[in-house]
């Protein structure tokens, strides 16, 4: 894996810290195993990113390793489909598990043997509340709960009710394994848990063999001590669960992980939360899972972020004890970053105007050398037709021009990139009044942008050849939502009432060179002076589509600036 981060002398987070405290106490002895546990359930989104990168990065730096597992114990929201996207996603960030792939279905026998331990022990029961049961006596945050009347039921019974269930004999909810803790615990967590439930739906790996299936919290801390994790981080939510982490494996008397939380990553005007996510996509707010405006990882690639960028973004904003808001502007520096370092530039018009080259020969084809890249000569270079006929921005004229804006205005005269000084001669207006084409001269003698007389000019416009232009789609995308934290939504508002009406822009008709009809989808590129751009996989060769992937304006540095460079 490559990447552009810059190697740390010292522990890069808190948990490397950790880590190397343990490592010099001989805890675990000076073995380092993490794993990343996403639920199959919907796809990643780039706060599992930070989490991929985190617990990957700790395996490398440390020489340990890192498990991909998926925590698939609930069959009614999993779907072979985001298996394989997560899949695809961790490998395209740059990562992998190796021979490591595991699945908590993996271990469903070795699970109900240990819940079947745990009932034997007098340490787990058979509950028949019902749910509105259930939650009244699980009590308050100030007040206790109460023991379940049937908190007492002999082991026997226990063993049998949790065997029929088992074996399907009970239907949906009629009755829970329990957890024996501490009703009147402080941590409501603690209040019995709930260890397996009745759910009789159709696994994607186990098919029709179970129909009940334990709990994330009591399955997660025993696939980490079957696979032999020495630190078991997760995000903060679940600080309030490590007691509980804690007591099943305490109890099993197994092997026993250290679990470390981390602050979750909050990215402004933008949701991260799976269900979230899914009322999205269901509810035809976006296109789909990767809908180039999503926090998904696949809609970032979609986009045109490379994993170099959002690696390095995860780098920047490190690993935190406290939750904190970080702002959308440092992602897309990053990306921009990237990008620039590595993106070719290309020539394409988005908001094209006519301009006709009186004085230039009717069938003369010129060609001109361009750079592919001036932050790397490696790129090498191309030629560019040019002709009578060419398209500028429509930004780029302005008839009644201030003194201060330097590109092209009747009278005035500006450098057509890597070609020829043109001035503006004539504007040709349709029967509304609005400017359709433009009439030039060219200067012969100012071939390759300069003139032989010494004469300057301010302003550079990017063009396109007219007879060489490919056609093609460009789609703008803003931020999705209008609201810096779409979740705070104390006036009662839902977060889908601030969702941006002009999130996404469709311009049909825009030019470029015509060697970009020739790219496939995934295809990175600068438009020069207009932004950064991705092939989309909705192209064609008759119709290329390009999606913005960011603007050339840097955001961050501006932020940067304000706040003193801190």
């Amino acid at each position: 894996m490559s990447d552009n981060i810059t190697e740390s002398t010292g522990p890069k987070n808190f948990i490397a810290a950790i880590i190397e405290k343990d490592n010099e106490t001989g805890k675990y002895d000076g073995r380092v195993a993490t794993r990343f546990p996403p639920e199959p359930n919907g796809y990643l989104h780039i706060g599992h990113a930070k989490s991929i990168c985190l617990n990957f990065g700790l395996a490398k730096d440390f020489g340990g390793t890192c498990n991909l597992r998926f925590d698939d114990t609930n069959p009614a929201k999993e779907e072979v489909e985001y298996v394989e996207s997560i899949q695809e996603d961790v490998r395209w960030l740059g990562f992998d598990w190796e021979d490591r792939l595991y699945y908590s279905s993996d271990y469903f026998e070795q699970l109900y043997d240990f819940a079947v331990q745990l009932i034997k022990d007098g340490k787990a029961y058979v509950d028949s509340l019902s749910a509105e049961e259930t939650r009244e006596y699980r009590g308050t945050l100030t007040e206790p709960g109460k023991d379940s009347p049937y908190r007492t039921r002999s082991i026997d019974e226990n063993l049998d009710l949790f065997e029929r269930m088992k074996n399907g004999e009970f239907a949906n909810g009629e009755h829970l394994l329990r957890a024996k803790i501490d009703m009147a615990s402080p941590n409501m967590i603690m209040r019995d848990p709930a260890l397996y439930r009745i759910r009789k739906v159709d696994h994607h790996r186990t098919g029709d063999k179970w129909c009940i299936y334990p709990m994330y919290d009591f399955t997660h801390c025993i696939s980490d001590s079957i696979e032999k994790i020495t630190h078991s981080v997760c995000t903060l939510e679940f600080e309030n669960n490590r007691p509980l982490y804690d007591w099943v494996l305490e109890n099993l008397g197994i092997y026993r992980p250290q679990q470390i939380e981390f602050a979750r990553l909050n990215l402004s005007y933008t949701v991260m939360s799976k269900r979230r996510l899914i009322q999205l996509v269901e509810e035809g707010y976006v296109s789909g899972w990767d809908d180039p405006r999503m926090s998904t990882i696949s809609g970032m690639r979609r986009r045109g972020y490379s994993p170099v960028a959002i690696r390095n973004f995860c780098e920047r904003i490190g690993v935190a004890k406290a939750t904190n808001m970080v702002d959308f502007a440092l992602l897309e520096f990053s990306v921009r970053e990237d990008l620039n370092a590595h993106s070719s530039r290309y020539m394409g018009v988005i908001n094209p105007l006519k301009v006709v080259i009186e004085n230039y020969p009717e069938d003369k084809t010129e060609e001109f050398e361009f750079q592919n890249n001036p932050e790397d000569p490696e790129a090498g270079t191309r030629m560019v037709p040019f002709s009578k006929v060419l398209y500028i921005e429509r930004d780029d004229f302005m008839e009644d021009a201030p003194k201060k804006f330097f590109r092209l205005a009747p009278g005035r005269e500006v450098r057509l990139r890597y070609a020829y000084y043109v001035k503006c001669t004539d504007v040709i207006k349709d029967e509304n009044g609005e400017v359709v084409e433009l009439r030039c001269t060219y200067d012969p003698d100012t071939r390759g942008g300069w003139s032989k007389d010494g004469r300057k000019v301010k302003g550079t416009l990017h063009w396109v050849s007219v007879a060489h232009a490919k056609e093609v789609e460009v789609r703008l995308y803003e931020h999705l939502f209008t609201k810096e934290n779409p979740m705070d939504n104390k006036d009662g508002s839902d977060f889908k009432d601030h969702i941006n009406p002009d999130s996404l822009k469709v311009l049909p008709k825009c030019y470029v060179e015509p060697i970009l009809g020739e790219v496939e989808p995934g295809f990175r590129c600068q438009f020069e002076r207009v932004g950064y751009f991705c092939v989309d996989k909705d192209s064609t060769p008759e119709k290329p589509v390009f999606n913005r992937t960011s603007t050339l304006r840097d955001t961050w540095k501006k932020i940067e600036k304000k706040q003193g460079g801190k």
